[in-house]
């Protein structure tokens, strides 16, 4: 049974660390905006516009990486390979050339010289920049709306200050995401949004799985810390935190070793997004309760808890 293999029973005391969590975190997210503005993200055709070439094999499968290397090998950059359909269709794209329709023009030139006789071109289409300043505003707006609704969900399942401090965590989730691309330089696209949104959608569920126990042992106990609560609340949804999180990291490894070139980023993405998810629920999302003055009424004493935490 996996289970035996994880701590239970835990009386960790987590609240003692979040003037140390609370500190680390502004710095890693001011980093970030020094290393967005400073090295900038390696930003996808989706945002910088290129080139769009679909391809058929005209016997047997396509082969991707061949394609990748020979693509990439013709001077234009880093070129986007994916296979789709039944696996003799293939889609490249090459980031936008200098010369405007000249530029984009000797891309397709250059491509049909190279893969002309392979390879059927089934569809060729110019990204220009106006569309990938829609593709960043769609984005973000995204993004955006997504907060809104988490802040709307939590006000009306709890309260103000749960809905709030689900939006910071998860907002210091975004930020930290972004800080990994400009260090990393992984290629930011519209499937680098998908991860985006996918981590914002896992550290919720984390977070309101805590908030739901806070809320629960913040009802049961009266004449107690605090911060006695929220460690005791913690402690017991650890379990559930660390397994949930183990048994994910396990499929998205599994994404990032046999995915392929196309998935690999956005499994490392989602594989950050989860230590960084699991980090802001515990040390984040909770202790932040504390500053915003929570407390509920209830009917019995808490069991002995080291109360030395939730003073300090």
């Amino acid at each position: 049974m996996l289970i035996r293999y994880f701590p239970t029973n835990t009386k960790y005391e987590f609240m003692r660390y979040r003037r140390v969590s609370f500190p680390l975190s502004a710095i890693l997210s001011l980093l970030t905006v020094v290393l967005f503005f400073a090295v900038g993200m390696s930003f996808g055709i989706d945002f910088k516009g290129g080139t769009l070439i679909e391809m058929r094999a005209v016997n047997g499968m396509a082969d991707v990486g061949s394609i990748r290397e020979r693509a990439g090998a013709l001077g234009f950059g880093s070129a986007e390979v994916q296979g789709f359909g039944d696996g003799r269709e293939v889609s490249v794209r090459i980031e936008l050339q200098p010369g405007g329709e000249q530029g984009q023009q000797m891309v397709v030139s250059r491509m049909r010289e190279t893969f002309g006789n392979e390879y059927e071109f089934r569809r060729i289409e110019v990204v220009g920049p106006r569309v990938s300043g829609e593709l960043v505003q769609s984005g973000t707006l995204g993004v955006i709306l997504a907060l809104l609704a988490i802040l709307a969900y939590l006000w009306f399942r709890f309260e103000w200050q749960y809905a709030i401090g689900a939006v910071v965590a998860t907002l210091h989730d975004i930020v930290l995401t972004i800080g990994f691309f400009a260090v990393t330089q992984i290629q930011f696209d519209m499937t680098s949004i998908a991860a985006i949104l996918t981590i914002m959608g896992y550290s919720l569920n984390d977070t309101v799985v805590v908030y739901d126990r806070i809320r629960e042992t913040m009802r049961k106990y009266k004449k107690v810390p605090v911060g006695v609560l929220l460690d005791q609340a913690i402690n017991e949804t650890l379990t559930r935190t660390i397994i949930t999180g183990f048994s994910t990291a396990l499929a998205v490894i599994a994404l990032a070793v046999f995915g392929g070139e196309v998935l690999r980023g956005f499994s490392y993405t989602i594989l950050f997004g989860l230590i960084v998810g699991t980090y802001s629920s515990v040390f984040i999302a909770a202790p932040i309760l504390v500053y915003f003055g929570l407390r509920e009424g209830a009917e019995i004493e808490a069991p002995a808890a080291s109360t030395k935490a939730a003073a300090e």
